[in-house]
């Protein structure tokens, strides 16, 4: 019968697995903390400049594109909005926020 009891080790057996420390669990926070901003906080915070330089320079003759894809020169600029001349003949105002990307000068012609 005691073969069929399978004995029980009380003493030194196993022991108590701690998990980490305060100054473990605040290491790791820290790192996870400067992860987060190597990775996402300051990339964007530098797109966010940039866009933003971008949108302040933007001036009468420039050669622009939008988010969504129209190529055109800048006829007229306000605080808010700008025009672009998409074809002879053809205005339309957006917001400067719109724009994607400044062009270099020629692209427009380079491109009919």
């Amino acid at each position: 019968m005691l073969s069929l009891i399978s004995p029980a080790f009380a003493e030194g057996g196993i022991t108590d697995a701690a998990g980490p420390g305060v100054i473990g669990q605040l290491v790791m926070l820290g790192g996870f903390v400067l992860i987060f901003w190597l990775l996402i906080w300051r990339p964007q915070s530098k797109r966010q400049k940039e866009h933003k330089n971008l949108m302040t320079a933007l001036s009468k003759g420039d050669e622009v594109v939008t988010t969504g894809g129209i190529v055109g020169k800048i006829t007229n600029t306000t605080d808010d909005f700008i025009t672009l001349q998409v074809a002879d003949n053809m205005e339309i105002n957006f917001q400067k926020s719109s724009v994607a990307a400044s062009l270099p000068k020629g692209t427009i012609k380079a491109i009919k």
